[in-house]
């Protein structure tokens, strides 16, 4: 029977070579549990395989890229386009300069807490800018342990 079989699949395809490619790879499918479009009639896959194509019964077209599929030991990557390489070397140096300056930055509780923030109210025309360092008390009566410092400090004044 399996000679018959041959015959009919030689009009389908031309190359025996080929044939028995697409017929063992139709084999394995049914092997893995793929439903088959003929009656079994007690006959092993490869038989079955044979009398699907001579049938007609799968494409041969979705046989033979199922074939390269299970062949190929590289999958196919697609590669992105150039401008899309530009757009992640540029995210790539955003990042490290973020990185980079993001730790010398100081937090804005750190901020606040040294800095006076002006918040637009007349208290800044109380200060008097123009005054001399000459009227600044720095004795402030604080002893330091050692006369001869606040002996120097009193011959400042």
């Amino acid at each position: 029977m399996a000679r018959v079989t041959v015959e009919d699949c030689i009009d389908k395809l031309p190359n025996r070579y080929e044939l028995v490619l697409v017929a063992a790879q139709r084999a394995k499918d049914i092997s893995a549990g793929s439903m088959i479009t003929v009656d079994r009639d007690n006959d092993k896959n490869s038989v079955v395989a044979l009398r699907e194509i001579a049938e007609n019964r799968v494409s041969i077209e979705d046989l033979q890229e199922s074939l390269v599929k299970n062949q190929q030991k590289l999958v196919e990557i697609q590669e992105p386009e150039d401008e899309e390489v530009e757009i992640i070397s540029a995210e790539k140096e955003l990042a490290a300069l973020d990185s980079q300056f993001s730790s010398d930055m100081i937090s804005d509780e750190d901020l606040n807490n040294v800095m006076q923030i002006h918040d637009g109210s007349d208290d800044d025309d109380n200060l008097d800018l123009d005054s001399d360092v000459d009227d600044i008390d720095f004795d402030d009566g604080a002893d330091f342990g050692d006369d001869t410092y606040d002996d120097d400090m009193d011959d400042l004044e």
